[in-house]
Formats: C-alpha cells, sequence, structure tokens
C-alpha cells in the first residue's frame, strides 16, 4: 500500500526531533553532561522558564535519557543526571557545537572549548564503523526501509 501523499516520510531523525528538539532540550542536556544536574543550576545556565524547564525535565527523564533522584529531603530536591541513552546524545550535542564554531561564530569566538583525555582539544569527526573512514556526504547513499517509500518520495498506488 502506498504511502498517503498528506503522510510525511517515516524517519528517525524526525522522531528524534519530536523528543530532543523542543527548545531548551539539548541545552538541558548539555548542562546535565557538564554537571550541573540541578534544577536552580539549570534554570541560570539555560535561562528557560522554570515551568518549561519543568515540562522539558519531567519528558526528558520519561523518555529514559535522564534521571532523577533526591539530594535533598527537606525541602525535597533533586538532581538529574543522564542515561546511557543521553550520554548516546553528547557526540550529537559535540557535532552540533562544532558546526556552530565553524558556521556561526566569527573570529574563533568560541564560548566552550571540550578536551579529550589525551589532553588535545575535542574536535568530532563522524567515521564509518566498518572500515574507519569518514563520512563524506559523496560516499552515501540512502536505502528506505518502510514500505511503500523511496528515496524521492512515497510510491503510486
Amino acid at each position: 500500500m502506498a504511502a498517503s501523499t498528506k503522510d510525511p516520510r517515516p524517519c528517525s531523525i524526525a522522531d528524534s526531533l519530536a523528543l530532543v528538539g523542543e527548545k531548551y532540550s539539548l541545552l538541558v542536556l548539555r548542562e546535565v553532561c557538564l554537571g550541573n544536574g540541578r534544577f536552580d543550576q539549570l534554570v541560570r545556565n539555560i535561562g528557560a522558564p522554570r515551568d518549561i524547564l519543568a515540562t522539558r525535565l519531567r519528558r526528558l527523564v520519561d523518555a529514559g535519557i535522564l534521571t532523577k533522584r533526591v539530594y535533598s529531603e527537606r525541602p525535597q530536591r533533586f538532581e538529574y543526571r543522564p542515561t546511557q541513552a543521553g550520554l548516546e546524545l553528547e557526540p550529537v550535542m559535540l557535532t552540533l557545537m562544532a558546526w556552530g564554531d565553524r558556521h556561526l561564530r566569527p573570529d574563533d569566538d568560541r564560548p566552550m572549548v571540550v578536551e579529550h583525555v589525551c589532553g588535545h582539544e575535542m574536535l568530532p569527526v563522524v567515521t564509518c564503523a566498518a572500515c574507519g573512514a569518514p563520512v563524506q556526504h559523496e560516499d552515501l547513499s540512502a536505502h528506505p526501509q518502510t514500505p511503500g517509500w523511496t528515496v524521492t518520495g512515497p510510491t503510486a498506488a
């Protein structure tokens, strides 16, 4: 059965963005990965309104990207930490940061540099897991797996 023309392409990018593409979500994860997992730290470092931040945190916990644990009983306060799924988003954030540094920051005016354990600046490179070669656009070919879809769009009925 062919996909309807009003149905968008099934896509893991769209699914991921539906979760982490909301305003402030990746910034929450940035801060938590930096070790700033307390609500007041998140408010200060992100600048998000408290109600929106609370909603984002709830959604990221529900999705299994963050965990929430009590760090104070009176008053009850929570700290957020990345799960394995959250940590797997860190290379995505580092790649976004590197892209922003290259294309949006004039004159090497970078707000943060991340250092690797080897002591050098971490500059992300996407490589093929099978052969180790850097990934370049011209070396890629897409193979849609959803029935009724091709690279160019939905197939005819």
